[in-house]
């Protein structure tokens, strides 16, 4: 209670890259724009993956480009190798965030590398970073930590094995995400600590999907473990084309509900956040939209945090 807590909106990348169509340019980068004057502190706005691969992400230079003028915004680009993450660097992102999957069946599907080879891949990109004129901080994200819906259950050591290589390799923060949605509070926990246990303060966020419904119930959870970091989607928008049956993320409205509502300080103004909603929605009106939040409206019992 009265912490901060930094919500990262990702449904520009992961949000889109689901989508049956695709957003056109002026109207994603109005929405980003949107969503930070809400207050929104970081945004993960693209990734630099060939177009061929992920249609939805074929704007995205000009995407960082157009984003990195908005005041006061941390920008995000997800990069699957050194070249997305040069790539990236020139367009002007301030951070990378770098997928290693966990479980090896996800490794292939998505990368077409076993999970030790995308470790080696994020030093590459970490030594290349750091002679750069410009800092950009690398994060690695441990995909499928909590289950993988090619291979199954994932083992609690197998996650720790990797995020310990990460911290390893270099990375600035670690963060372990539930790209299946088949996370629940009980495992949270568990993997949590295990996973600080082995990287201390290295580990800083949480990536959660609502498959199972239990996406809120998974925040509560990694928050009582001490985790302040989080990402979400407005409209609860995302999935993994390479993971079958992934589900959207978190909806952003409902976490910054909760987290406002419990005192948590996250800076995002709710009526602005959700008013933003309509330019998603006017840039891809064909797609569903998510959140109990949107759809009850604002109670009169709620009180923004201090």
């Amino acid at each position: 209670m009265g912490e901060s807590v930094i919500v990262c909106e990702v449904g520009p990348r992961d949000g889109l890259q689901m989508a049956k169509t695709r957003m056109p340019t002026e109207v994603k980068l109005r929405w980003i724009a949107a969503m930070a004057a809400a207050g929104v502190p970081e945004i993960e706005v693209g990734s630099f993956v060939p177009a061929r691969v992920i249609p939805q992400m074929a704007d995205t230079d000009q995407i960082v480009r157009g984003a990195v003028a908005i005041p006061g915004l941390t920008v995000v680009a997800l990069v699957p190798n050194l070249r997305g993450a040069q790539a990236a660097y020139a367009a002007g992102a301030h951070r990378v965030s770098v997928p290693v999957s966990v479980s090896e069946g996800h490794s292939r599907s998505n990368l077409n590398r076993m999970p030790a080879e995308q470790v080696a891949e994020v030093r590459r990109i970490v030594e290349w970073a750091r002679g750069q004129p410009r800092r950009v901080e690398v994060e690695a994200a441990c995909s499928t930590a909590f289950g993988c819906s090619i291979d199954g259950v994932v083992p609690e050591r197998k996650v720790v094995e990797v995020a310990a290589g990460l911290a390893e390799a270099g990375a600035d923060e670690v963060a372990l995400a539930d790209t299946v949605g088949y996370a629940h509070p009980a495992q949270i926990r568990s993997v949590v600590r295990a996973v600080r246990a082995a990287i201390g303060d290295k580990l800083t966020g949480l990536h959660l999907h609502d498959t199972m419904g239990l996406g809120l119930a998974n925040a509560l959870a990694g928050l009582e473990e001490g985790v302040r970091n989080f990402d979400a989607s407005l409209a609860g928008l995302g999935g993994c084309p390479y993971a079958p049956g992934a589900s959207g993320n978190i909806v952003t409205e409902d976490l910054v509900f909760m987290l406002e509502s419990m005192g948590f300080s996250t800076g995002i103004d709710l009526q602005k956040l959700l008013a933003a909603r309509d330019l998603l929605h006017a840039g891809l009106p064909a797609e569903p939209m998510y959140g109990q939040t949107a759809k009850a409206g604002l109670p009169k019992t709620f009180r923004a945090a201090a």
